[in-house]
């Protein structure tokens, strides 16, 4: 399964509304504060022209208004096209000033997160990680710490999405691993374990990771570090099926 992403920064955002539908403009005037209102352009605005790409439709202000993300019963995005169910199935995430919008086919499970990297305590380690996740950051090197810590955060913040549970959900219910390019072991009751630095990957390709969620469901996904920030993507997956992967295209754009 494809999954196509875009992201774009607040300065994209114009600053007129004449891109938001009706529905849209009232929603946005019944919101006092400017930092909301400023969040939930940007989201809008990168999840309309990740739409625009996506569908092959114009992207010229007046068009982009036809586009409307509604929120469903439970939170999650919903797409629609001259006000019917567009036949998309996204995902969005705002922090820091940008924006991410991941966009699949309907009904995909389908979830994305970005984070800014930084440090997180102990007693956030304590309460948010599984014990094999904080197994992970007690043998990563004290400056790949942050990374790692808001990389698994990310990781189930995007499962969570994909599920249309937020966190709703409890977070130790999602238990997160890598299979490239992280200090990952198959068995944590070796007592040779060491370290292994995060230098070695490139900040700012793709890597896979799995969130498992429960013995019948698994999701598959990816991760990226740029520019100070994580983003994750995953799909969800039966557990047999989780073997299998899905593509990500290319996004800043040119979708």
């Amino acid at each position: 399964m494809k999954v196509y992403w875009l992201e774009q920064t607040a300065a994209d955002v114009p600053a007129e509304n004449q891109w938001l539908s009706p529905a849209e403009i009232l929603s946005l005037g019944r919101m006092r504060f400017a930092k909301r209102r400023n969040d939930w352009r940007l989201g809008r605005w990168t999840a309309k022209r990740a739409l625009a790409a996506h569908l092959n439709l114009r992207c010229d202000r007046l068009a982009l208004a036809k586009i409307e993300i509604r929120a469903a019963a439970s939170g999650a995005p919903e797409a629609f096209l001259f006000n019917q169910a567009a036949p998309v199935t996204i995902s969005l995430s705002h922090r820091a000033g940008i924006a991410m919008c991941a966009v699949a086919l309907p009904g995909a499970g389908i979830g994305c997160d970005l984070e800014v990297i930084e440090p997180r305590s102990n007693a956030f380690i304590a309460d948010y990680l599984t014990a094999h996740e904080q197994a992970l950051v007690e043998q990563t090197l004290d400056e790949q710490r942050a990374l790692l810590v808001t990389l698994l955060w990310s990781a189930k913040e995007s499962a969570l999405k994909a599920l249309h549970v937020g966190l709703r959900l409890d977070t130790n219910s999602m238990d997160v691993s890598f299979t490239d390019g992280l200090p990952l072991y198959a068995d944590q009751s070796r007592a040779d374990l060491s370290p292994v630095p995060m230098r070695d990957i490139d900040p700012d390709g793709w890597r896979p990771l799995r969130v498992r969620h429960s013995d019948e469901q698994a999701f598959c996904g990816w991760w990226r570090r740029e520019n100070g920030m994580v983003r994750t993507l995953v799909r969800a997956l039966p557990l047999r099926s989780l073997l299998q992967s899905f593509s990500i295209f290319p996004g800043n754009g040119s979708l």
